[in-house]
């Protein structure tokens, strides 16, 4: 996918215009993505190549005619899933702890505390520790 096609439509008031919108819709999934992404964007650690590919990804999520509409019940944020795991598994490494403390605590603020326990949060976590030991053996491996 080409980030920079989508990276004239990010904007923050159309993120957080989109989540507010879509919370329950969306899905916890596309929540937790889409914040943890907003998150690394404001980060002063995220390299501006990882800005790239987030601003692809979350002007993918705010374009309101995409692949999938959104207006379509379950499959509608499919595509717009999609997008966001990808620019995570890219920007992995730009993914801390305070980033996910920010997004959490946001995702808490749209959904309740019972969200934290939920098995998506759970699995977007471990999709980005993988990542990140992939980027670690590559790195290793690069150095020998």
């Amino acid at each position: 996918m080409n980030s920079s096609k989508y990276q004239k439509y990010f904007s923050t008031d159309g993120f957080w215009w989109k989540l507010k919108k879509g919370a329950k819709k969306a899905g916890v999934k596309v929540l937790y993505s889409g914040l943890l992404l907003f998150y690394a964007l404001e980060s002063p650690k995220t390299p501006i190549r990882a800005k790239v590919q987030i601003y692809g990804a979350l002007g993918y999520l705010i374009l309101p005619l995409d692949l999938v509409p959104d207006l379509l019940p379950i499959v509608g944020y499919v595509d717009d899933l999609s997008a966001l795991g990808f620019a995570l598994a890219a920007v992995a490494k730009s993914i801390d702890d305070d980033v996910k403390r920010k997004a959490k605590s946001k995702l808490r603020d749209f959904l309740g505390e019972d969200v934290m326990s939920s098995k998506d949060v759970i699995d977007i976590d471990g999709q980005l520790v993988e990542e990140k030991e992939k980027e670690a053996e590559s790195d290793e491996q690069g150095a020998k």
